[in-house]
């Protein structure tokens, strides 16, 4: 038997056995891409097949729940929808995993709700369930390190692995690697320096069979580099007449980064090129979104999906993820577990029933699984307005989460062990927000309904067939939002005085019942004969300012606080000799500060005389609803040295942006926090020639992000 591996331009070839004569040649994939969002069914087949040989032959390892809910997307893309006995007939015919008897039961569960999938879905379904696991496209090759511990090496996309049986104990990226050589049968890893940290090696030795395997594997390291970071073609070394030395390997077109030599490849290679969705041409960027619908209304109902899918991975993290986490713990007071469980459970499940329904109402609409059936699809509205009259049925549920998050809190100021599990399970990736920001999430989730209603009844006309329902799911919504705003603007103040709570030091009892947080903000304090910058947090019975600069700890010390009762405010700027300056005089001392501009000067005057009305009146300010919930959707992202663009998921709340790979992926690939960033449009002089960008620049640091659609592109500049 004779195992050729083919990379072509891309990284799969065919995946069958053609038979000549003694010969069997086993085209096999080569490379295993991060991004499996092949656009071509054909590509995307091919891919399939060799996870399933993975899988079949024990190569491509996971625990049983994944190997089951694998094995139903293989079964539904061969036989179809369930049915019981053609299911068991076929499971017990098929070996697909070594384990398969033992999760028949587990599979039959999961095919059941696979009705409907195409088999392109759910090969697709197979692709991103298999990218995720630990060993998705891992080849081990046995080695030793110098004190002899058995170990394995493998390469991916992202560099180096090193692997102890099953677990990976360590990864370097190729970013960190210098250089990799072998001698005999060593095999050396050179990293670069990294002064920071002590005991740094930055030589790693590895001993392996033989030196052909040392070899095999080195070659394999620098086609997996050249395929997935070089940008340039290396300069061909002369070529001996009579003899030769060293490796042959040469430089093959890059596929996961821009080349200037794609341009140049095969015509074999261009079309395949295409399919890995890396890296497009303008006119294939042309080709690809005349396939998609250009009515406005198509990409109101896609933000509402893409949202709607985010929204969910927020929901389990206090349905699964928290209750998990510190159900093993055994420190979640059962309090707290009932009220999560009777008022987030079911609009949990209410939600993925929801969610399913708009991604068959967007694969009908651009006519990806409708081709047999006859019906209008191009509208949204009917499903809005029928989840919508369900969702009021949870209006209760919904009343009761600021009870949610009281009782969360006063557990954890009687409980130090629950405190602290609360602050560990924050620092986990997929906690890309604070714990108490996704109690909220289904109360801001509303006011985004109410949003995309709004702009899909300003978008059609009252003669179409959508807007009736569009408006009536518009009022109801409207209804739930003025219904829950008291619960709303008490759970935002809650949540909010929290947050600082972490934030400052030196105050006591800062989320005290009936203070509510209005507003905060810089300005400058006139201490002696000079302006220093202090941070300064008005609430509803005080005013606080904290000392210059932060702690270790990247918090704000309180300075001084302020009593609102009594206090009277006047402009200065003639008295002092400095702009935008005034004055606050409290029962006991007085304080001049000064604004950046004449606006914030007014508003923050306006503010202080406010709360100070409503304290001398004993009444409460009421609390300004932040507009927090977030916009998800896909952009391509470029850096300003660089020539490619990376396709990423960004979810953009809380005044940041986070980076996802995908929409399926559980947590962030990176952030960046937006306050001080500046958003415009590229200059000609910047040579984008793409649609639909804008740009983010703070200092030195510039991003370029490319939208799909001129309505993408708006809805960005609006929200940002």
């Amino acid at each position: 038997m004779l195992c050729l591996s083919l990379s072509l331009s891309l990284s799969l070839s065919l995946s069958l056995s053609l038979s000549l004569s003694n010969t069997i040649l086993r085209f096999v994939v080569k490379f295993f891409p991060p991004d499996t969002q092949l656009l071509e069914e054909l590509t995307r087949y091919l891919f399939a097949l060799q996870i399933k040989h993975d899988l079949a032959c024990g190569r491509l390892t996971c625990n049983d729940t994944s190997a089951a809910l694998l094995v139903s997307h293989i079964v539904q893309s061969e036989i179809g929808d369930f049915d019981e006995v053609q299911s068991f007939q076929h499971l017990l015919h098929n070996k697909y995993i070594p384990n398969q008897d033992t999760l028949m039961d587990r599979i039959t569960e999961y095919h059941r709700k696979h009705v409907g999938q195409t088999p392109a879905e759910s090969d697709q379904q197979l692709l991103e369930i298999s990218r995720r696991l630990e060993m998705y496209g891992v080849r081990l090759h046995p080695a030793k390190d110098r004190e002899g511990t058995k170990l394995s090496l493998a390469v991916s996309h992202v560099g180096l692995l090193l692997f102890q049986g099953d677990n990976r104990i360590n990864t370097f990226n190729w970013s960190k690697v210098r250089k990799l050589s072998f001698k005999r049968k060593r095999f050396l890893i050179k990293l670069r320096p990294d002064l920071n940290q002590s005991g740094y090696q930055d030589t790693l030795e590895f001993t392996m069979a033989s030196r052909d395997c040392c070899k095999i594997f080195w070659k394999i390291c620098v086609e997996y580099h050249a395929f997935f970071r070089l940008f340039e073609e290396p300069k061909p070394k002369p070529k001996a007449v009579l003899f030769t030395r060293g490796s042959s390997f040469r430089f093959r077109p890059n596929m996961h980064q821009p080349s200037p030599f794609n341009a140049h490849s095969s015509p074999l290679s261009s079309p395949l090129f295409t399919d890995a969705g890396y890296v497009r041409t303008d006119d294939e960027d042309e080709v690809r979104r005349k396939k998609f619908p250009t009515d406005e209304a198509y990409f109101i109902a896609k933000e509402l999906l893409t949202t709607e899918r985010t929204f969910q991975k927020d929901l389990a993290v206090i349905t699964v993820s928290f209750q998990a986490v510190l159900g093993k713990q055994e420190v979640l007071p059962d309090s707290v577990r009932t009220l999560i469980n009777t008022n987030y459970d079911p609009v949990y499940q209410f939600h993925q029933a929801f969610l399913k329904e708009v991604e068959q109402r967007l694969q009908q609409w651009e006519g990806r699984s409708n081709a047999h059936i006859k019906g209008d699809y191009q509208r949204v509205g009917d499903v809005l307005l029928k989840n919508v009259q369900g969702l009021k049925q949870l209006t209760p549920l919904l009343q009761r989460y600021g009870e949610v998050l009281v009782e969360l809190e006063r557990s954890c100021r009687s409980s130090q062990r629950l405190e602290e599990a609360c602050r560990e399970f924050e620092q986990q990736k997929v906690c890309y927000l604070s714990l108490n920001m996704f109690l909220l999430r289904p109360l801001h989730r509303l006011l985004h309904y109410k949003l995309i209603l709004e702009r899909l009844c300003k978008h059609y006309p009252p003669t179409h067939q959508d807007f009736r329902d569009s408006r009536a799911a518009l009022a109801d919504i409207s209804e739930m939002v003025l219904q829950l705003q008291g619960t709303m603007t008490k759970m935002e103040n809650i949540q909010k005085l929290l947050e600082l709570k972490k934030d400052l030091t030196g105050i006591q009892d800062l989320a005290i019942p009936g203070r509510e947080f209005i507003r905060l903000g810089c300005l400058s304090k006139l201490s002696g004969k000079r302006l220093q910058q202090r941070m300064f947090f008005l609430f509803s019975d005080s005013l606080v300012y904290t000392s210059r600069g932060m702690t270790a700890d990247n918090q704000f010390k309180v300075h001084g606080q302020l009593p609102l009762y009594g206090m009277t405010i006047r402009e200065s700027e003639d008295e002092w000799g400095l702009p935008h300056c005034f004055t606050l005089f409290g029962q006991r001392q007085s304080v001049v500060v000064a604004a950046s501009c004449l606006s914030e000067m007014v508003k923050w005057m306006e503010d202080i005389r406010m709360a100070v009305d409503l304290v001398e009146q004993s009444n409460r300010p009421t609390d300004l609803l932040s507009t927090s919930q977030s916009d998800r959707s896909n952009l391509l992202r470029k850096f300003k040295n660089s020539n490619g663009w990376q396709k990423l998921w960004v979810v953009y709340t809380n005044f940041s942006m986070f980076f996802y790979k995908s929409h399926q992926d559980d947590y962030p690939l990176a952030s960046l926090p937006l306050l001080g960033y500046s958003l415009t449009v590229p200059a000609e002089t910047e040579n984008i020639q793409k649609d639909y960008v804008f740009k983010l620049h703070f200092k030195s640091h510039v991003y370029y992000f490319r939208s799909e659609s001129q309505y993408t592109f708006q809805r960005y500049l609006s929200v940002s």
